[in-house]
């Protein structure tokens, strides 16, 4: 069970968003998304309480959470009784017959064991675009995915400085790696839920047979291996969404942001709770890096551009580089914002086709192929896997405006994205 807070009416943030979210899926609260916890939020809750036989006083506490968490994962354990059938699962639960099967493999259907537990999805998509996409709610997305679609593998790259997971994904069985990461910054979180709903899309349409922006799912899951970190700074992204906000960590946080009075808190934070970027720790120029940001005022820990004592030093930049070297990619792509361009090149190093695959991408997403400006031209993800691998690899800045863009800009990022998400899978073949 993820770690829930206990809210109750009055309370504010991404936990109630989550509360709303569970009781509008069950069917309980019809009233806005909007991470207040006012008197209709109580009302829903006390129907929902009543409804599932749990003490009905309005409080979100353990058992209320256990009981409204498969409204987040978006399935339920079910043991077979006497009788079921798959087909009559399905009716019962208003899902398909595919989904029920798509998510029991193993299951034969004409001899289903009485007590034998299923998977039974729900009637819904598990990511939603419509709450802050916390390191808690990815936890649950991360759960829900893997349940629904048993071809879609996780594990952990590696631990935050908190000893969060920093969840990595698979889905594929080509030997053509890809690999797709986001938010190496905090307030840049909007590409976790876009690298999320991506697969969730992609799984659904190899379970139905059918295709993603135009190309078989089942032909690009046997032709590539796709690799999603979704959320590199899990802590990062946590003290921006509102999910953190005491102890010790959100304190020092706190105080390494009063020493840069202009960047705003906590929604100017792109660091790890160190206090370092993690798009600024890997070993590509590294030493550049150091003087532009230096001759820039940032000299110790702070919400940005901070780029640590030495390449490498923080645990969220050390599991993506670990990650990499465990791996084989033909081609990444690393999710910022914002700006509607594409980065594509790393000083002098030109990987074969890689501009040619950059104007795919542009011309797919309307977005422009630009040189990487000189103040950013260093230490980033990017820029360690074309100087290591001489191979394509790029930058993607969504959406338009300040960050943390609102979820309000989620479908135009999708739509624009799509396309090269779905590309990247075969650009090299």
């Amino acid at each position: 069970m993820a770690n829930f807070k206990i809210i109750r009416q009055g309370s504010a943030g991404p936990y109630v968003s989550m509360l709303q979210l569970a009781l509008a899926r069950s069917g309980y609260y019809t009233g806005a998304i909007d991470g207040s916890f006012g008197p209709a939020t109580h009302r829903a809750l006390r129907s929902y309480q009543l409804a599932w036989g749990l003490a009905p006083d309005g409080v979100a506490g353990p058992l209320t959470w256990a009981s409204l968490e498969s409204w987040l994962t978006g399935y339920f354990k079910k043991a077979v009784a006497p009788g079921d059938t798959l087909y009559s699962l399905a009716r019962t639960y208003g899902i398909t017959l595919r989904a029920l099967e798509t998510a029991n493999p193993d299951v034969d259907p004409f001899r289903l064991k009485v007590g034998a537990r299923l998977t039974v999805p729900r009637s819904f998509d598990v990511v939603s675009t419509l709450i802050p996409f916390t390191p808690t709610y990815l936890e649950l997305c991360v759960r829900g995915l893997t349940a629904r679609y048993p071809f879609i593998t996780a594990i952990e790259a590696g631990r935050s400085v908190m000893g969060r997971p920093i969840w990595a994904l698979e889905l594929g069985e080509g030997e053509n790696q890809v690999f797709h990461n986001g938010s190496h910054h905090a307030n840049e979180w909007i590409t976790s839920p876009l690298l999320m709903k991506f697969l969730e899309n992609y799984a659904y349409a190899r379970s139905r047979n059918s295709t993603l922006f135009g190309q078989s799912a089942e032909s690009l899951y046997s032709a590539a291996s796709l690799y999603v970190i979704p959320m590199v700074n899990p802590d990062g992204v946590a003290l921006v969404t509102g999910e953190l906000t005491d102890g010790p960590y959100f304190t020092r946080a706190r105080e390494i942001s009063a020493d840069y009075p202009a960047i705003p808190f906590p929604d100017g934070w792109k660091a790890n709770l160190q206090g370092v970027d993690p798009n600024l720790q890997y070993p590509a120029g590294w030493s550049e890096a150091r003087e532009i940001k230096f001759a820039q005022g940032y000299v110790s820990p702070a919400p940005r551009d901070y780029v640590g004592a030495a390449p490498l030093e923080i645990p969220e930049s050390r599991a993506v580089y670990n990650f990499t070297r465990a791996h084989d990619f033909s081609l990444t792509l690393s999710y910022h914002t914002q700006g509607e361009v594409i980065y594509w090149k790393y000083l002098d190093y030109l990987p074969e086709n890689s501009y040619e695959i950059g104007r795919r991408f542009a011309a797919v997403s309307g977005y422009s192929l630009e040189l990487t400006p000189a103040q950013s031209s260093y230490a980033g993800y990017k820029d360690w896997f074309i100087s290591s691998y001489d191979r394509p690899g790029y930058t993607v800045e969504v959406g338009l405006g300040t960050a943390p863009l609102p979820l309000s800009q989620f479908d135009d990022i999708y739509r624009a994205n799509e396309g090269i998400l779905t590309l990247s899978l075969t650009a090299t073949l």
